[in-house]
């Protein structure tokens, strides 16, 4: 998240607002897939750390379950032992913090691309 954000600092300081619509669109496109990248290296690391605990049987199950909470889905199909449970509660907080933050950083690369969007309609006319 920190690297999304720096970057996105980065691409606004470039002046960004002046370039072509299409760009601009790539850029939130490219912060987008970052950002969801970073969901999976982080719900990976959950994972990992489930089956370091072996609260889960295998890795499948336990990336499954990580990303099952993370995202607060909870379908409830696979569980940890209750020594673990704690775990799987601060997955699922860590996650919706994440997401929130993800909202707010394309919410911000949003409004910043479509800031000069009706100067823009304006000069092609």
């Amino acid at each position: 998240m920190s690297l999304a954000l720096r970057w996105l600092v980065r691409a606004q300081a470039l002046r960004l607002s002046a370039a072509a619509i299409w760009v601009r669109s790539a850029v939130v496109a490219a912060l987008v897939l970052i950002l969801f990248a970073a969901t999976l290296v982080e719900a990976t690391l959950w994972a990992v750390t489930y089956r370091q605990l072996r609260a889960l049987p295998d890795f499948g199950e336990s990336m499954y379950f990580s990303m099952v909470t993370y995202t607060t889905l909870g379908y409830g199909d696979v569980v940890l032992d209750g020594q673990w449970r704690l775990l799987s509660a601060l997955e699922a907080a860590n996650g919706i913090i994440m997401f929130a933050w993800t909202t707010a950083l394309v919410i911000v690369a949003l409004r910043s691309v479509s800031k000069q969007l009706p100067r823009l309609r304006e000069a092609d006319e």
